[in-house]
This record gives structure tokens, C-alpha cells and sequence, in this order.
């Protein structure tokens, strides 16, 4: 954390005044701090990334790594914006954090007004608050459901389609493994601390059982109702049984890690998990597939979270010019492909799926449109600036229910009140 609060003092390293050439005054070039979570390989990824800008532009970013939690990272950036800070030219930015940080950044649509149109339609909208154009998309997420496709062939079984046949076949497959010898495999492996991917995850469980979507569009409280429970109640029954008891102090990377090193079946993650499982390094290289996510069964179908990150130019940085430029070429083409390619990050730009090199590179990104289609987004426009504590409040029944403190039925019906009160007249 302590790299955190060092941009201050890196940004007093940058050259004050001109730089003399020949004894003509030149203006240096100027120095970016660009601010972004790290996740898989995208921090030391990003040099790569941004070397033909700085090549062509002869500026140069620093970037500032924040704590894998989005949570975090949101709350470090609400104390930097409140309080007008300078040190930090460029915002990463979550896809449901537009409406509660707008007021912060420039606002991008006259300078990308020839780049929006390449863009999916609803991911712009998603980032759109009030006519302003809040933040540029640069990828965008849907998780899945990542399989061993070895090991269902070796045991004779198919890919689940619902949660209960997942449950089914992910301890068959289990039992068989561990008593080969494989003391530590487990059947599934998920996010389940308490943080935003829970909300993530849940959000899933819940939709996918008929549940709804915590908050509905129209901003009425849905979550406590039977189908809800019976989706907490099933995957209550996972902790400890197919995924291990730590799976609730579990996020993104640290399900990556057991199924990354063969000690799992299934995995829920996201796209940025495809290429790092297909690395050298992987223990599952070439072994598996990915699939939607179970349907909870009925009537309803699978249901992914709407994710994706977008790129924010500080209204108090003092290098606007320089940040924009820089934002437009990591909204455009040219990095998002180089992101498909190195990192299977999903592109926002439409065209960017029928190219042939990311397809030879990265085939599952032609065929995550299939994922993508079943996209749900978390309820951050119907609760507007009141979204972060809407989804900490769920995040935290989910969490109590899983963790043995109440059950679901309990839960969901004491979050109905809190988020009553959170709502009070409107949202």
C-alpha cells in the first residue's frame, strides 16, 4: 500500500521549467501518473501497451498500482478526487463507477466523437451520466465458467447447464481425483471474500434462480424473495464441500491460483483468466475450456455479470492535453487489440472480433459473444451515488449466509430494510 502515496513524490522527479536545446527553449515533455488495479499480467503488461504512444507522442507514463480489490481502489480514488489532487492525470475505471465519480473527469465526447462509433452502443451508454461522456471504454468483461475439459471427458460427463448438475458433477469428479491420490482437488473454485466480486457472483446465483437483480431498473427493491434464498442456500452448500473453506477469502486471483495449477474442475472468472491458464507456465495449458455460466434451472437462463474497465481523464490534472491523447489511444484500436491479444481482455470495439490475428491469437474471443450475450449489469443506475453502498450491503448478507451467520431467508429479508433505509424517499 505504501506505493500508494507515493505519487506526490514521484511526480516531483519530473523537470520543472524548459529543457534547452541548442539554445532554443523546448517545453519538456510531460510525465503521466495513470492509476489501475492489478490483475493477471496488466501491470507488467502496460509498458508494452503504451510504448508506441510514448514513441510517438514523447511523453511517458508511471503507472500506479492499487490493491487487486475494486473495492479498494474505489475508495482510494474517492479520497484522491475529494480532495482535487493533481498527482494522478488518468482514472482506470470500473463499469459501474460512472454515475458516482462524473463530476471528477473531463468530459470525453467532443475529443472521441470519430472513436465512439466503433464502440458497442451500451458500453458507451454505461458510461454516459447526464449527456457526458464520463469515461472511454478500453475492455470490457463477462465472466464464464472455465471447465477441464480432460477430466469431464475422463469421467464420462458432460458440461453443466444448471447449477445443480455443476454441484453434482463437480464432487463425482472431486471424489474420483482425490482418492487417485490428488489430496488437493476441489470441485469448483470462485470469489467469495466479501467485496465487489461477491456482489459479482451472487448477483449471478441470484438472477440465474429468478431472483432478479438485487435493485430493478425501475430502482424497486427485489432481493428478498424465495428464489434468491434458494440460490444462497445451494452455494452454502459448496464451502467446504466441492470449494474449500477459504473460497470465502477468495478473489479473482486467488481462485486462479488453484485452478490455474491443476487442483480444480471448474472455475468462475473472467475473461483475463483464459490466456494466463494457456501460458507456459500453467499446469492446464491446453486442457480446458470455457462455457456459460449455469442457469439456476426453470425457466431462467445463465446469467454473467456485466463488467469491463474504462480509462478517466482527471479534471484536476494539469496535463488534460496530454492525458486525452492518451485516453484515446488506449480506447482505440490499436491498444485494444494488443490487449486481446497479450491478455484475452475483451475488446469494446465491434470490429475487433471479426480480426483475423486476434482470433489465431486468442480464439475464444469471437466466441465470447455467447458469454456476452447473457450479460446482466449490477444495479448502479437505478441507485445512482448510493450504488457502492447498496452493493457492500449485499455483498455483506451474501458473505453472513455463506459464512453459517443467519441464513438466506434471515439475510435477505434484514438487507430489504437496509436498503430501504439507504433508498429512503428516492435513490
Amino acid at each position: 500500500m505504501k506505493k500508494i502515496f507515493k505519487v506526490a513524490a514521484l511526480r516531483s522527479t519530473v523537470a520543472a521549467g524548459v529543457l534547452m536545446t541548442a539554445g532554443v527553449s523546448v517545453a519538456p515533455a510531460d510525465e503521466l501518473f495513470y492509476v489501475s488495479g492489478a490483475i493477471g499480467n496488466a501491470i507488467a503488461n502496460f509498458k508494452t501497451l503504451v510504448q508506441p504512444w510514448e514513441q510517438a507522442t514523447g511523453h511517458t507514463v508511471t503507472i500506479v498500482p492499487m490493491p487487486a480489490s475494486t473495492s479498494d481502489q474505489f475508495a482510494q480514488y474517492r479520497l484522491w478526487l475529494a480532495a482535487g489532487t493533481a498527482d494522478i492525470d488518468l482514472y482506470q475505471t470500473d463499469v459501474i463507477w460512472a454515475p458516482q465519480l462524473a463530476d471528477h473527469f473531463v468530459d470525453m465526447a467532443e475529443p472521441a466523437k470519430d472513436l465512439v462509433p466503433q464502440h458497442f452502443p451500451s458500453i458507451i451508454e454505461s458510461q454516459t451520466v447526464g449527456g457526458k461522456l464520463v469515461a472511454l471504454p478500453i475492455f470490457t468483461d463477462a465472466p464464464a465458467l472455465y471447465y477441464r475439459k480432460d477430466l469431464l471427458e475422463k469421467h464420462g460427463k458432460p458440461v453443466p447447464t444448471t447449477w445443480e448438475d455443476l454441484t453434482e458433477t463437480a464432487r463425482a469428479i472431486q471424489d474420483a481425483e482425490r482418492a487417485a491420490g490428488k489430496a488437493d482437488f476441489w470441485g469448483f473454485v470462485w470469489q467469495g471474500n466479501a467485496y465487489e466480486g461477491l456482489t459479482c457472483n451472487a448477483l449471478e446465483w441470484v438472477k440465474s434462480f429468478g431472483g432478479g437483480q438485487i435493485v430493478e431498473p425501475d430502482g424497486s427493491i427485489s432481493i428478498n424473495n424465495a428464489q434468491a434464498a434458494a440460490a444462497l442456500d445451494l452455494v452454502k452448500g459448496w464451502v467446504g464441500s466441492i470449494s474449500p473453506a477459504g473460497v470465502l477469502a477468495y478473489q479473482e486471483e486467488e481462485a486462479r491460483g488453484v485452478w490455474q495449477t491443476g487442483n480444480a474442475v471448474f472455475m468462475r472468472n473472467w475473461p483475463y483468466a483464459y490466456g494466463l491458464g494457456n501460458g507456459t507456465d500453467s499446469a492446464v495449458q491446453g486442457l480446458f475450456d470455457v462455457a456459460p455460466l449455469p442457469s439456476g434451472g426453470g425457466h431462467e437462463g445463465s446469467a454473467a455479470t456485466l463488467g469491463g474497465w474504462n480509462i478517466a481523464v482527471s479534471k484536476y490534472s494539469t496535463k488534460q492535453d496530454a492525458a486525452i491523447s492518451l485516453a484515446l489511444y488506449l480506447a482505440g484500436p490499436e491498444a485494444q487489440k494488443q490487449r486481446a491479444i497479450s491478455e484475452s481482455n475483451l475488446p469494446t470495439i465491434v470490429a475487433l472480433y471479426d480480426d483475423a490475428e486476434i482470433a489465431a491469437a486468442q480464439p475464444i474471443i469471437p466466441l465470447w459473444k455467447d458469454v456476452f450475450t447473457q450479460a446482466v449489469p449490477r444495479p448502479s443506475a437505478p441507485t445512482k451515488g448510493k450504488y457502492n453502498e447498496v452493493s457492500a450491503r449485499f455483498w455483506s448478507a451474501v458473505h453472513n449466509t455463506l459464512s453459517g451467520n443467519g441464513t438466506a431467508a434471515e439475510n435477505l429479508e434484514l438487507l430489504e430494510l437496509e436498503l430501504s433505509d439507504i433508498k429512503g424517499s428516492s435513490w
